[in-house]
């Protein structure tokens, strides 16, 4: 039995779940160790625990999100278990190569992040991006919430200070002095927050399902950056044409998307080791602000 596996299956048991038989590691996570676990009567749940050393509150964290974007009308799995680093979710199936798959998340994407309006930027408390902090203190302008929580706070990160110099850190302060000049002043807005395709599944009956939230209030375009940057397979462009039209977006939403998506490549950067282009990405996005000699 692999270690993964063998970690899975002590923590599903010692948190009381003592009828499961089987665990299969799980593809696709980063910041976890995820499985599939069978139990006693043949059913198969999903199970993920983020290991030592780990946030002792992140399982709530999330299943709160997930609750609140499920009584927002977003489909999420089911949570049977929270405890510690430990979550317990009814198990989804992958999404289906379709656009009509991708058709329907643009209508329940728009309907959450119209429906669900706010008139402070941030969260009732801090939660968790992958295994750091996500900082949700609120904010009543959206400009010093984003600057000040989303991008500035990953600086002080040991990663972050190894992979970007002074001048890109000078260069992202000055961004986000211009933050009015370069977004929209747009409201917030219950968001998922880790938006990536792969957080994009399917229940068992073929609806749009989100996983692994990073819960907030804030820019509703946030949630379209992360989604529109991370290689969206080919079926998905019928989903930004109709989330634009049913939200109304301006033309340029596009040009927008490198500056909203910094704050997930500073994220990624803090935590992983390689970051898969991240720092040269944020480097790319910051360098019209950098000082020239």
């Amino acid at each position: 039995m692999t270690e993964p596996v063998t970690l899975l299956l002590s923590r599903l048991r010692s948190a009381g779940l003592h009828d499961v038989v089987a665990v299969e590691p799980a593809a696709g996570g980063l910041a976890a160790t995820a499985g599939l676990a069978r139990r006693g009567d043949g059913t198969t749940v999903f199970a993920k625990a983020l290991g030592e050393p780990s946030p002792g509150d992140a399982s709530a964290a999330e299943a709160e999100g997930l609750t609140a974007l499920r009584e927002a009308g977003v489909a999420t799995p089911d949570v049977i278990l929270a405890d510690g680093d430990l979550l317990v979710l009814s198990e989804l199936r992958p999404r289906p190569p379709a656009e009509t798959f991708w058709e329907h998340l643009a209508q329940e994407l728009a309907h959450l992040h119209t429906t669900t309006r706010h008139p402070r930027f941030g969260w009732h408390r801090d939660n968790w991006l992958g295994r750091r902090q996500q900082v949700n203190t609120w904010e009543d302008d959206g400009f010093e919430f984003f600057a000040r929580h989303r991008l500035l706070r990953w600086l002080s990160e040991p990663r972050v200070e190894e992979a970007l110099d002074r001048a890109d850190r000078e260069a992202l302060e000055r961004l986000c002095d211009r933050l009015p000049e370069l977004l929209p002043a747009g409201p917030a807005c219950l968001t998922h927050g880790d938006l990536w395709t792969q957080n994009v599944m399917a229940t068992p009956g073929g609806r749009p399902a989100l996983i692994d939230p990073a819960a907030s209030y804030t820019w509703a375009e946030v949630d379209l950056a992360h989604l529109w940057t991370t290689a969206p397979p080919p079926e998905a462009h019928v989903f930004f044409d109709l989330y634009a039209e049913l939200t109304g977006l301006d033309r340029g939403w596009r040009a927008r998307m490198p500056v909203l998506q910094l704050r997930q490549h500073l994220a990624v950067i803090a935590q992983f080791d390689p970051d898969w282009g991240a720092a040269d990405l944020v480097r790319a996005t910051l360098a019209p602000f950098r000082r020239r000699p």
